[in-house]
């Protein structure tokens, strides 16, 4: 009888991925309660993502001077998708590894299933929730000509690493990271330790032959991507693919990108054929409507490089149960609160025993302080039920003091409302504005009376 080796396990917390040597009933590092478990985390000796036969030219890395590096720029791979492409900051990095999260059913899959059959370069989409039958059903609305893109259903990463070695692809998209597990590990699918293993064969895998690896991922009820939180530090990228099942619009935005900016937005339509790139988002943002309404209020505001037409609605009413009600959507709450005090305090308006409802029209949420006027606007309109005109427009924040402070990046905004036909934009007197020969109206003002005294 053969001697029995030794199985080494240890301890997990399921919810961060905090490591102990023995069990104990709460994590010290999220106060999580019964989250902590035991996983064998060694099983086989590990070897080399090849196959043995071919890891015998290992390339041993040495150190080098910074000077003797070479910084020429690698060519990014065109994913001949606008919106993608710009979320990445201009295409994918050879060599990166790309993580993206979405709730279920939000479109993960078809997002990358559409970008894999556009690819002009070889891609092999690996799949461990569907079979190959139902991704041909699904590719056959999108795009049904495709000759570059290799289907392969297969959770363990033994295998893929052969089938990846014989077919030598230029892009490899894991569906999802989830589902993988390697002989290495003596785990189920998905917990900690397994995620963490197969992620880090796929990064020795990228990093080694420049093969850029894009992963989809599951999020838990709180919205963050399932598993350990090391997972999105191992990555170049994480992408955020959001949107309500409600509305037919999806926005991708990066959470972490090492190669771009993290400020970028691309918006898609969801659509029988698949997923539409959102050229000219403020046409779809903006509501098309036949009378003049009041509570209406446009905001020009900038996500990334790219300048929105976005519109603000609000309602103002009598109190009926005594508090008043502040709600917003798509708006930071405290916000709304300090432009309502800064509104009774300097314009006397009193707001103070009414309710005041306001939303972000097409489902999407604004950080940019540029905003403020417009909301304020829309207060305004709403509590003397007069209809703002329809092609006025506003970019700028509001200080508590009630002045009116400048934005960023204005010029942008004033191009970006001329171009949709808009005849007034609101501004700060103190925003150095440089234009010439506009054919719209810059509407300069210093403070929150001087809105009151143009607008009421």
């Amino acid at each position: 009888m053969g001697l029995k080796t030794k199985v080494k396990t240890t301890f997990f917390c399921q919810s961060c991925g905090t490591q102990y040597n023995k069990w104990q009933g709460q994590c010290a590092a999220c106060k999580e309660w019964n989250t902590i478990v035991e996983e064998v985390v060694q099983k086989a000796e590990k070897s080399d993502w090849k196959t043995p036969s071919s890891s015998t030219s290992k390339r041993v890395s040495k150190p080098l001077k910074i000077n003797d590096i070479d910084a020429s720029k690698e060519a990014r791979l065109d994913t001949f998708d606008n919106e993608f492409n710009r979320v990445l900051g201009g295409g994918i990095v050879p060599g990166s590894l790309i993580l993206l999260g979405g709730e279920p059913g939000i479109g993960k899959s078809t997002l990358m299933l559409q970008v894999s059959l556009k690819l002009p370069y070889k891609t092999l989409y690996v799949s461990g929730e569907e079979s190959q039958k139902q991704i041909k059903m699904r590719a056959e609305r999108i795009h049904p000509n495709s000759e570059n893109c290799y289907i392969l259903t297969e959770t363990k990463t033994q295998n893929i690493f052969k089938q990846i070695e014989a077919l030598q692809p230029d892009i490899v998209i894991i569906d999802s990271i989830q589902t993988l597990h390697s002989d290495y590990i003596e785990s189920s699918s998905g917990s900690i330790s397994q995620i963490k293993e197969c992620a880090t064969e796929l990064i020795k895998f990228a990093k080694e032959t420049a093969t850029p690896v894009i992963l989809i991922g599951h999020i838990t009820k709180d919205g963050n991507i399932a598993g350990p939180k090391i997972l999105e530090h191992m990555v170049d990228t994480v992408l955020q693919f959001e949107g309500d099942r409600n509305h037919v619009f999806r926005i991708l935005r990066a959470s972490k990108n090492r190669f771009g900016s993290t400020n970028e937005l691309g918006i898609y339509e969801m659509q029988s054929s698949g997923l539409r790139e959102v050229n000219n988002p403020s046409e779809v943002l903006i509501s098309k409507k036949d009378e003049e309404l009041s509570g209406n209020a446009i905001a020009a505001t900038l996500e990334g490089m790219r300048p929105l037409m976005i519109e603000v609605q609000a309602l103002v009413s009598t109190a009926v149960y005594g508090t008043p009600q502040r709600s917003a959507t798509g708006f930071n709450a405290k916000r709304l609160n300090m432009l309502l005090a800064v509104l009774e305090k300097r314009a006397g308006f009193r707001l103070g025993a009414k309710d005041v409802f306001l939303n972000i029209t097409g489902g999407i949420t604004v950080d940019d302080p540029a905003i403020d006027l417009a909301v304020v606007a829309a207060i305004l309109s709403s509590n003397e039920d007069v209809a703002l005109q329809k092609d006025y427009c506003f970019a700028a924040e509001v200080g508590l003091s009630g002045e009116i402070r400048p934005v960023q990046r204005v010029e942008q905004r004033i191009l970006e409302a001329e171009k949709l036909g808009f005849s007034t934009i609101f501004v700060s007197k103190y925003n150095k504005i440089s234009l010439k020969d506009t054919s719209i109206k810059i509407q300069l003002i210093t403070k929150i009376e001087d809105l009151v005294e143009l607008i009421v």
